[in-house]
């Protein structure tokens, strides 16, 4: 499977309901993520955590990407995450929005970039600044 195939692959699931997502980790995989709360360095144990997190927490997490571009083993992609709480799961709203890069390596992934923002159902216009 090609690199961009794989990163495709991983953006279809729907994490809230796949048990197996985590492999689609390399055992030595590592995430560094810059969110709008702080920055976060996962290694395999650490994503396997989140990814646990996400199936306690939602009926539905999925992504919408917007772009997908590739360079060797690199791909980046710009996506926005959409979820259903387990207290509101009839409601799928979007989460964050993100722009990730990853490096793939033997058809996992590997190394991690990633930065996100909260969704914001009222952000500024260009105008405002």
């Amino acid at each position: 499977m090609s690199a961009r195939a794989v990163v495709k692959a991983f953006y279809n699931l729907d994490l809230a309901k796949s048990e197996d997502a985590i492999n689609m980790f390399d055992k030595d995989c590592q995430l560094h993520w810059n969110s709008s709360k702080g920055y976060i360095a996962l290694d395999h144990d650490g994503i396997k955590a989140k990814l646990q997190d996400i199936r306690q927490s939602f009926v539905t997490f999925t992504y919408k990407l917007s772009h997908l571009l590739k360079e060797n083993d690199t791909i980046t992609a710009r996506y926005t995450a959409y979820a259903a709480t387990i207290e509101r799961s009839d409601e799928i709203e979007p989460i964050a929005h993100f722009i990730s890069i990853w490096e793939v390596k033997n058809g996992l992934l590997y190394k991690g970039y990633e930065i996100s923002q909260l969704f914001d159902e009222n952000p500024q216009s260009l105008s405002s600044f």
